[in-house]
């Protein structure tokens, strides 16, 4: 895993590694194996593969590089469902609520009209 100020799909990513994912490409061959690593490009390198063209045709691969830019999704365990960086992104919008909210006592009926109270 690459230290990086990557987005959180990204970084979710790189907690896929070493679990089975799924990934389908533009062309709809779909791959199966082990994350063995991520980039933040999401190019992927799988390993103990199997590869299903499109037209059904399966075969073994021991270890497989895709190009993100081909990937159309990748599936990733269950698992991950409590990774720590959905505790990050819950924090983060948590503190942004917090920011938009607005103050009691703030915004009296004459400043939002613009006048004074007659």
């Amino acid at each position: 895993m690459a230290l990086t100020n990557a987005g959180a799909p990204i970084q979710l990513l790189f907690e896929a590694e070493n679990h089975v994912v799924s990934v389908e490409l533009k062309d709809g061959t779909t791959y199966r194996g082990i994350l063995a690593e991520a980039e933040d490009t999401m190019n992927v390198q799988l390993k103990e593969v199997t590869q299903t063209a499109k037209e059904g045709r399966v075969q073994r691969l021991e270890h497989v590089f895709l190009r993100g830019g081909n990937i159309k999704f990748i599936v990733l365990p269950e698992v991950l469902k409590n990774a720590p960086i959905f505790k990050k992104v819950n924090q983060m919008r948590a503190s942004k609520v917090k920011e938009e909210l607005p103050l009691k006592g703030k915004g009296t009926k004459r400043a939002r009209t613009g006048g004074a109270k007659k």
